[in-house]
């Protein structure tokens, strides 16, 4: 392996334009404009980390695909596969939701630079030559025929080469409307594939066909007994986890995660966070804290407290990336979250 290993990410990065504070779409006319997407979200989270990022994408040859890449670059993530191209930026708007009102998102990405991809534009061959982990969603095969092939031609290419894949389900009912696909019939494949899987109790039961009738509930009350089931219906699988979270309001959930390996079945402590900031990125911080523990070595116990705590930090910070460190991240676990000032 490389002395530093390193992590290639493949999706589509977005503008996400938000209404200000908790204020109802366009309810003035200032919105907050920030770059944001699942799986640039958990590369710039491992860059965070210190880890080395490759981002596989496109953007259009205009003034915003410039900026976007400089903030990529900014963050620490690698923008050399980053195709510069035709078409227009993915947008999506935001209103953050307070107490019994949810946050609403509406998407605006058809005909994006991203979604144009076609099989021959790239090169994983090429890609994979010096990578160790590669990590994807099920975002980017939702957008249309052609990124789902996409999708499962970068993990067929990934796996001859015996580099691990990472699949964030991210199911968006929203972009699966659109698809002429089902999601259903899409997921099996994939997941069939793939090595970590971050999915919840609905996505495995309604689009893995996995049931949770003998699933017993764990000490969160959650069904992550059911990865017993996952794992033999998936024997490629060597770890699987979620989070699982539970809404108080639309600013107050309360977080824990499970994880089961090959080695076990691990849950974290619970968090209760009552004055969410942004919890936009928080399942991508989750991702990213597995990934890293994973490539660290780290045993799973740890490996699970650690990605929880992250997300939980995430929640803190406005923005769809979470900009917290290992050091802070250690620090939460310690049980240093009292928010006190550091002087």
């Amino acid at each position: 392996m490389n002395e530093t290993p390193k992590i290639v990410g493949f999706g589509e990065i977005l503008l996400r334009i938000k209404s200000q504070g908790h204020e109802r779409m366009l309810q003035s006319p200032l919105m907050e404009v920030r770059f944001g997407g699942s799986e640039y979200n958990v590369l710039a989270s491992l860059a965070q980390f210190g880890m080395d990022t490759s981002f596989v994408s496109a953007v259009p040859d205009n003034e915003l695909g410039a900026a976007c890449l400089t903030e990529v670059r900014a963050k620490g993530v690698g923008v050399d596969q980053v195709l510069i191209s035709g078409g227009r930026f993915g947008l999506y708007f935001m209103e953050t939701g307070a107490a019994q009102r949810p946050t609403n998102i509406l998407y605006d990405r058809e005909d994006s630079a991203f979604s144009r991809l076609r099989l021959e534009d790239i090169e994983w061959a090429l890609i994979f030559e010096n990578c160790n982990w590669f990590h994807l969603s099920g975002i980017t095969p939702s957008l249309n025929a052609r990124l789902t092939k996409l999708s499962l031609a970068a993990i067929s290419e990934a796996k001859k080469r015996n580099i691990p894949v990472s699949f964030d389900f991210n199911f968006r009912k929203k972009l699966w409307e659109k698809n002429q696909q089902p999601a259903s019939e899409i997921f099996p494949e994939i997941v069939g594939q793939v090595d970590i899987l971050f999915a919840s109790e609905r996505d495995c039961t309604e689009y893995l066909g996995v049931s949770n009738q003998k699933a017993a509930l764990d000490s969160t009350g959650g069904f992550f007994a059911l990865t017993e089931q996952m794992f033999d219906a998936f024997p490629n699988l060597s770890v699987m986890t979620s989070t699982f979270r539970q809404h108080v309001s639309a600013d107050h959930n309360n977080l824990a995660a499970g994880l089961r390996s090959r080695d076990g079945y691990f849950i974290s402590p619970t968090y209760e966070m009552p004055h969410i900031v942004d919890r936009i990125g928080g399942g991508d911080a989750f991702a990213a804290g597995v990934i890293y523990g994973l490539m660290t070595q780290a045993k799973g116990q740890r490996v699970i407290n650690f990605a929880t705590a992250a997300a939980c930090l995430k929640h803190t910070i406005p923005g769809d990336v979470n900009r917290a460190t290992v050091f802070e991240v250690e620090e939460l676990m310690r049980g240093h979250s009292v928010g006190r000032v550091n002087r």
